[in-house]
């Protein structure tokens, strides 16, 4: 099966990876719209508890204004997701969606460059981010 997402296991806590990949991320011309605490959700609204787990929705703004124009329904894989997961103390794994592959089934050729391009920049983001050596 084919990954639909970029991921990097680093050495870092939970906040400082969550503003590390942000930094990476801005880097790209990608801005925050969203945070969601999906341990903080699940233990208030199931009274589970879960590990540290955080989904930014990431957005370019020339991207999307771009992607707006080609196709109006777009907005609806929109904006992109990233999630940084504490694995254990000290290890986090920051993951983000691939755009190409999640949008290949669509049909435009010109969405489908731009998906391309969005992907070269995530992916640039995640593997930028710096591995923290554990101590």
């Amino acid at each position: 099966m084919e990954k639909y997402y970029f991921e990097k296991r680093t050495g870092y806590g939970f906040e400082e990876a969550a503003t590390k990949i942000t930094e990476e991320l801005k880097k790209e011309g990608f801005g925050i719209l969203t945070e969601i605490n999906m341990d903080e959700k699940f233990r208030e609204k199931l009274g589970k508890e879960f590990r540290r787990y955080r989904i930014l929705g990431a957005c370019n703004p020339g991207l999307s204004y771009r992607a707006v124009q080609i196709e109006d329904k777009i907005g609806t894989m929109l904006p992109c997701s990233v999630i940084i997961q504490e694995i254990e103390p000290g290890v986090t794994e920051v993951a983000a969606i691939d755009p190409y592959t999640s949008m290949k089934s669509l049909v435009s050729g010109q969405l489908l460059d731009l998906a391309s391009e969005a992907s070269a920049m995530i992916k640039r983001a995640v593997d930028n981010l710096p591995v923290a050596a554990k101590t």
